[in-house]
């Protein structure tokens, strides 16, 4: 079992800045990619930003420039550093990641319960 828990979220004033977390933690062989989305009510849940474990890194074209998406591999976290927020930005931001588990061998895909960012103005 692979669990992904998120920190970071919270209410935050158009302009302002914050710092989501994901964690990954069970019987993880490797990770080979790590990324966050977002759901905002009534859209369909879309991707933000994404990283490999080799570095390589990609955006939505909503958040370049104002977010940056960096890992720590020995410790199996992602983070998401949120600049310049605009309200359109609120959303439920859910990790993802792509592991390959101890016991099954095989690659597959996990998710966070999500954590809610509110851009308030």
């Amino acid at each position: 079992q692979v669990q992904l828990v998120e920190s970071g979220g919270g209410l935050v004033q158009p302009g302002g800045s914050l710092r989501l977390s994901c964690a990954a933690s069970g019987s993880i062989f490797s990770i080979n990619a790590m990324g966050w989305y977002r759901q905002a009510p009534g859209k369909q849940r879309e991707l933000v930003a994404a990283i490999t474990s080799g570095g390589s890194t990609n955006y939505a074209d909503s958040v370049k420039g104002r977010f940056t998406i960096s890992e720590d591999n020995a410790k199996n976290t992602v983070y998401l550093q949120m600049n310049s927020l605009k309200p359109e930005d609120t959303a439920v931001y859910y990790c993802n990641a792509f592991v390959v588990t101890l016991g099954v061998g095989v690659l597959d895909d996990y998710w966070g319960q999500g954590t809610q960012v509110t851009v308030s103005s």
